[in-house]
């Protein structure tokens, strides 16, 4: 379902919207993509326009990216689903009390993802679950 191309998996997001919006079947993972959809309301004007497929993003503009904070929440879920790296449902769980619901433990927990995924970038190797884990230990007790 997913591929590289950027466009090709903007286009995922319109895709899946446009299904949960006529109440057509979805295969599972659909239904993660339209539910995240669902509960980003911000977003929903935007997937209307096929144009946003082509949009450019820059965080130096401070313009945020809605697939990129949709995917990481895709991202999240299957991290928690899995409980890999080891541990991180425990810290997903203590987070969903601390804040009064999955998706506002997720907003919490893409601090970690982000952070991790961005020096994993940058040394050019897999992100660093252990340190991963303790960013998501310490926003646990912070929060």
């Amino acid at each position: 379902m997913f591929g590289n191309n950027r466009n090709e998996l903007r286009q995922v997001y319109l895709s899946c919207w446009q299904l949960k919006k006529n109440n057509l079947p979805m295969d599972p993972m659909q239904e993660v993509v339209a539910t995240i959809v669902e509960l980003h309301p911000e977003y929903h004007q935007l997937l209307e326009n096929e144009d946003v497929v082509n949009q450019d993003y820059s965080a130096e503009t401070g313009e945020s990216n809605p697939f990129l904070h949709m995917s990481m929440h895709i991202a999240l879920h299957e991290q928690i689903s899995t409980d890999r790296p080891k541990g991180i449902n425990d810290y997903y769980q203590k987070l969903c009390q601390i804040h009064g619901g999955p998706h506002d433990a997720e907003h919490q927990m893409m601090e970690c993802l982000g952070e991790a995924l961005w020096q994993a970038q940058r040394d050019q190797t897999v992100p660093d679950e252990a340190k991963y884990l303790d960013c998501l230990e310490k926003i646990a007790k912070i929060s």
